[in-house]
């Protein structure tokens, strides 16, 4: 049982931990891509704007320029730098520089379009080794990577800062894997009780299946230890008839035994629906009651009946004969003499079967246990009518398997099962 509530915890903990990292991981990379596409944004349209024919308004702002202005070319060469241009961009969120070249790409200026602290002379060592290194474009990893570039020969060279990028998607990440340790402990506690309440059914079925086992090896031992020391005493004295009395007395016992845990069995098997059959419910129920006439008036009982005619089910035939024979077998074992047996069926919104007696009623609580299957009321009683409070417990898995349900109650004297089979 412990191994199976282990597996079943892993396998929800790992499932929604994986749907959590998920949400969170993939969170993280629209943030990224995002903040990676703003800065390639930023250096693609600056450029355009310096070498493009620019409408904008001194000291207009702008945050970032959109693509609709593309480079201008006249007579198939291109326009001479306008700095003006460049002086008049700037960028509300961002740290961006822009160093003009010459046709040998020396620095011909550098422009600030931020107002930030940064020196020219910082700023044109930082253009250097960007220019060393050639390569077009270049915009990194924006965790650690301070600066973004592009740069084209003997024109420009665009850098953006990356501080505040960096700042943005670090602390992103931060926060996100503070909430992913907060949810991993939520679903340490919510995996549990989802453990504890799928396991609940198996381990309540684990337990029966264990007092089943030993309530049948304690009625099977009684028996055999009988026989077999009637047996050795009948070997000592064969003259004895006795013994042979007890033998045949106790293999009586084991049978009934082995029959109603056969029945047991077979009532608690997947229901085989081929078996089942619309049949005339009202005649069924009435014939098995007019069985037990003859045990009832030796016994003194008096039978009343009101079964309503012609209410017709898709049953099993055999298991509802089984399930009368088993309420009006226990309704006479439990009526006192010159008491009363009331047989009922009716149509409403459901079909409802009740069997009802006056006598010896059902313990207060006890309603649901005398279901279970070895459950005694009266422990000596029953022993020595062989009766191994297995009936009821076959009688509520014929219920179950005609999608039916089966309750008790005792009140003034009266006890009543009721059986409701649902349309």
């Amino acid at each position: 049982m412990k191994k199976l509530k282990k597996k079943v915890f892993l396998v929800i903990f790992l499932i929604l931990t994986l749907f959590t990292t998920g949400i969170l991981v993939v969170y993280n990379a629209q943030q990224y891509t995002q903040q990676y596409q703003a800065v390639e944004r930023i250096l693609s349209q600056t450029a355009k704007i310096g070498f493009g024919k620019n409408e904008n308004k001194p000291n207009e702002t702008i945050a970032p320029p959109d693509d609709s202005e593309q480079p201008n070319f006249e007579n198939g060469e291109q326009r001479d730098f306008d700095r003006g241009e460049f002086d008049n961009i700037r960028f509300i969120d961002s740290t961006v520089y822009t160093i003009l070249l010459n046709s040998d790409n020396s620095i011909g200026s550098v422009i600030n379009h931020s107002d930030n602290n940064m020196s020219e002379g910082e700023i044109e060592l930082l253009a250097v080794d960007m220019i060393a290194a050639g390569e077009s474009q270049n915009i990194g990893n924006l965790y650690f990577d301070t600066y973004s570039y592009s740069f084209e020969s003997g024109r420009s060279l665009v850098i953006v800062d990356n501080s505040s990028t960096n700042s943005f998607l670090r602390t992103t990440l931060i926060i996100t894997l503070l909430i992913y340790l907060a949810l991993e402990i939520i679903i340490f506690f919510i995996s549990r009780l989802l453990t504890l309440w799928i396991a609940k059914p198996v381990a309540e079925s684990f337990d029966k299946q264990k007092q089943f086992i030993a309530d049948a090896s304690h009625e099977l031992k009684t028996p055999l230890a009988v026989i077999i020391a009637s047996a050795d005493a009948l070997e000592t004295n064969p003259a004895e008839g006795k013994w042979l009395a007890n033998i045949k007395s106790e293999s009586d016992r084991m049978s009934k035994l082995i029959a109603d845990l056969l029945e047991l069995a077979k009532s608690e098997s997947v229901d085989d629906k081929a078996q089942f059959s619309v049949g005339n419910l009202s005649k069924v129920v009435e014939m098995s009651t007019l069985t037990f006439e003859g045990i009832m008036f030796e016994k003194g009982v008096m039978l009343e009946d009101n079964i309503e005619e012609g209410i017709e089910l898709s049953m099993n035939q055999y298991q509802i004969k089984q399930l009368m024979s088993i309420l009006i077998d226990n309704a006479i074992k439990h009526s006192e003499k010159g008491g009363e047996i009331k047989v009922s069926l009716q149509r409403d919104k459901d079909i409802v079967l009740t069997v009802t007696n006056k006598g010896e009623g059902i313990p207060k609580g006890e309603e649901e246990k005398i279901f279970e299957r070895f459950y005694r009321a009266d422990e000596s009683r029953n022993r020595n009518e062989n009766r191994y409070g297995l009936g009821l417990a076959i009688a509520k898995n014929i219920c179950a398997s005609h999608s039916a349900d089966i309750s008790a109650k005792s009140e003034n004297g009266y006890t009543t099962f009721t059986v409701i089979f649902k349309k």
